[in-house]
């Protein structure tokens, strides 16, 4: 049973004081909090200020006609239930309410047990509904984007500008950046919200199957189509569509695509009857799109149907004063789902982290916290993140005498570690991790025969980036 002690308030507006003592007097003594108003107005402000559960409102009032009281308080709080009560109750004015969003329509005098079930029964709904929008929010994985920086609140005011429009966004930035989670807010933010958001990993589906994919097929249209399938685009109707790695679709494909973005209509693969669809398409790419229709890999129409708007997801290097704040929440996230005390960082160890190449963007950090949890003590320190920041560490595997020299190493206690690198002769973290970044590079660059765009794949950064690399650290390919 509802107690005061569980902050429960239901709110009563009605112009008659002898209902409202009564109201108040029944729902008191079943241990409710309750506030009482005699006008539509102040039910409004308290509405809006009071954190209330229940509303419980006459329709005949003087100042304010109680169905404009449950108008405009579903505009302020979508999800409160309402209860009319009225002396002059009829049919119609219970469907009306209905209608207009009312939980339930109770005639005056009201019956003592019908008002209470009903009062709880509205009240129990209300929970539902509270509880169900949380575990949609969470079974959609719809994170919070995390940052203050300048590109990432130009991201959001970009988001909330073309969220609501129905333009095409391409989004562009390099893997594990963020590009899934600001395709998924354009959705959320859209007036599609409630109709569904289809994902499509264009680098995942072999080139032969993608059109099947994205159009459907109809039963017997090849060897394998034993019966009828419907396609993303059919699935996204009314609804957004989000094309990922978009630049691994094949030519054939994207032709496809770029008819049903003109004419608003698809064929499935075996099939005759055009389909009409209504569909918002947003696509995302690590490739640098331009290059690749110069290269003959992309249709220059097809970017250009796509790119209406533009937004690029700067990669977590280029944003490093962020990283408290996204390590933060992810060991806030992490350490509830293994239901464990929550791990503090020390100030240094925020430090080190901004200082670390991050070539795997946000979803290494994630990677990161995981393992700095499960490794480390109460608090996160400098030395913690040091040892652990490589997965291949020795000290990862849990051998003492290598944690320990790795360990001294980074307080300048010894002069190597297991593997032979010599730290005593960097002065500073970013030395050594300038370091380590021009041998990767390197070695990844004579691996490809310094084919830069290939190694810019395989090390999964811009190629512009790449080159700014190379001629940071005097690279050069030796005959």
């Amino acid at each position: 049973m509802p107690n005061k002690k569980n902050g429960t308030k239901i709110l009563i507006i009605d112009d008659e004081r002898a209902i409202r003592s009564t109201l108040r007097e029944i729902l008191e003594y079943e241990n409710y909090i309750v506030i009482d108003v005699d006008n539509g107005i102040d039910g409004l402000e308290v509405i809006k200020k009071d954190n209330v559960s229940l509303v419980l409102c006459d329709i005949k009032m003087s100042r304010m006609d109680g169905m404009e009281v449950l108008s405009e308080a579903l505009k302020i709080m979508p999800d409160l239930p309402f209860i009319m009560i009225s002396g002059h109750g009829t049919v119609e004015t219970a469907v009306e309410a209905s209608k207009k969003g009312a939980y339930d329509f109770i005639s005056k005098p009201p019956d003592l047990n019908r008002l209470l079930i009903t009062v709880r029964n509205a009240l129990e709904r209300g929970t539902l509904v509270t509880e169900t929008k949380v575990l949609k929010r969470r079974v959609s994985k719809t994170r919070e984007i995390l940052g203050e920086s300048d590109p990432i609140n130009r991201i959001k005011e970009t988001i909330d500008r073309v969220a609501p429009t129905e333009a095409r966004v391409l989004i562009t930035g390099a893997n594990g950046s963020g590009k899934e989670l600001v395709a998924r807010w354009l959705h959320e933010k859209s007036n599609r919200c409630n109709a569904p958001l289809i994902e499509v990993n264009c680098a995942a589906i072999p080139s032969e199957l993608i059109e099947s994919e994205l159009f459907g097929h109809e039963k017997g249209s090849f060897t394998s189509a034993v019966k009828q399938r419907i396609g993303k685009f059919e699935q996204a109707h009314n609804g957004t569509l989000f094309l990922d790695e978009i630049g691994d679709m094949s030519l054939s494909a994207q032709a496809k695509v770029l008819r049903a973005l003109q004419e608003n209509k698809i064929t499935r693969v075996g099939g005759e009857k055009e389909i009409e669809i209504n569909v918002r398409v947003i696509a995302a790419t690590n490739k640098d799109l331009l290059q690749e229709i110069e290269n003959g890999n992309f249709r220059m129409d097809l970017y250009h149907r796509l790119s209406v708007i533009l937004i690029h997801v700067p990669p977590l290097a280029d944003r490093r004063a962020d990283i408290p704040i996204i390590a933060k929440k992810f060991c806030e996230e992490i350490c509830e789902e293994y239901g464990m005390p929550e791990k503090k960082f020390a100030p240094q160890a925020f430090e080190a982290l901004k200082n670390l190449p991050w070539t795997g963007n946000i979803r290494e950090l994630r990677n990161m916290i995981e393992r700095l949890i499960i490794l480390s003590d109460k608090v996160i320190t400098e030395n913690d993140v040091v040892i652990y920041a490589n997965p291949s560490s020795p000290a990862i595997g849990g051998n003492p005498d290598a944690i320990a020299s790795t360990a001294g190493s980074a307080n300048g206690q010894s002069s190597s570690t297991p593997a032979g690198i010599d730290y005593d002769k960097f002065e500073s973290f970013q030395d050594y991790k300038d370091q380590s970044e021009k041998n990767f590079i390197k070695y990844k660059l004579e691996k490809n025969s310094w084919n830069v765009s290939k190694t810019a794949d395989d090390i999964e950064i811009q190629r512009s980036h790449l080159y700014s690399k190379i001629e940071k650290y005097g690279l050069k390919r030796e005959n």
